[in-house]
């Protein structure tokens, strides 16, 4: 009923979760600057935290919805695909996330850069980790959106939990998910609209909006070419 890997990335999940609220109400030590994906150019960016922002989130809300569909939709897959598959795609769709929401970071990056002094980016880089961390930011909007880009964290598992989806989708296309438990709705229906859903809300530009949609559909594009090339060398023989 509930699979090796599912099981212990719930209960990593959890732990990492409760550990950042006791460090931080306790200690003051903020666990998300040193696991959360910062971009490049931040002075806490770390290699490691291409893996490590999978495992920490924003609130309350943020992991009960990703760990529910990691649990609804991932219990399946590891049971048919086996314990070592799942893994390697969970890891290689929420790596895949990261990498996308970079690149999409770097393209805003540059086109604000073109409307600034250089002077300007390097101190944006030199201190604005520093000057985000005091609860302030700049008064200049290039400066402020340039620091707000560089230095605020993205945490979260919902780029591997799109990709989950996504396979979900591929091989049981004709299964009927339940929204709010109510409407049926085929998955491949499903991820279609989830997938118009998100790409309309990166593309929307919404100042409010401090989702990672173009992560989300990162983890579904890695996903979707991992289980092409699965598919294409035989290991995966067919969809239902």
């Amino acid at each position: 009923m509930l699979p090796p890997v599912v099981k212990n990335l719930l209960i990593i999940n959890g732990i990492l979760f409760l550990t950042t609220i006791v460090l931080e109400s306790t200690f003051h030590i903020d666990l998300v600057k040193f696991l959360g994906l910062h971009y490049t150019l931040s002075t806490d960016f770390g290699v490691w935290q291409l893996v490590t922002y999978m495992f920490m989130h924003g609130g309350f809300t943020h992991i009960l919805f990703n760990m529910f569909a990691l649990w609804m939709f991932g219990n399946t897959l590891e049971n048919v695909w086996g314990p070592k598959r799942f893994l390697n795609y969970y890891l290689v769709t929420g790596i895949g996330a990261a990498v996308v929401q970079l690149f999409i970071a770097w393209i805003r990056i540059k086109s604000i850069e073109s409307g600034m002094q250089p002077s300007e980016i390097e101190m944006v880089i030199r201190e604005g980790a520093d000057i985000l961390g005091r609860g302030m930011n700049y008064q200049n909007p290039s400066m402020r959106e340039l620091n707000t880009i560089i230095n605020t964290p993205t945490v979260g598992a919902s780029g591997a939990v799109f990709g989950i989806l996504l396979a979900f989708g591929m091989m049981f296309p004709n299964s009927l998910i339940y929204v709010y438990f109510a409407i049926p709705v085929k998955a491949k229906y499903f991820v279609m609209i989830y997938g118009g859903i998100e790409l309309y809300m990166g593309f929307s530009n919404n100042p409010g909006d401090n989702v990672a949609h173009f992560a989300h559909l990162g983890g579904m594009i890695f996903g979707f070419f991992l289980i092409m090339l699965w598919k294409n060398k035989g290991d995966i023989n067919s969809f239902n």
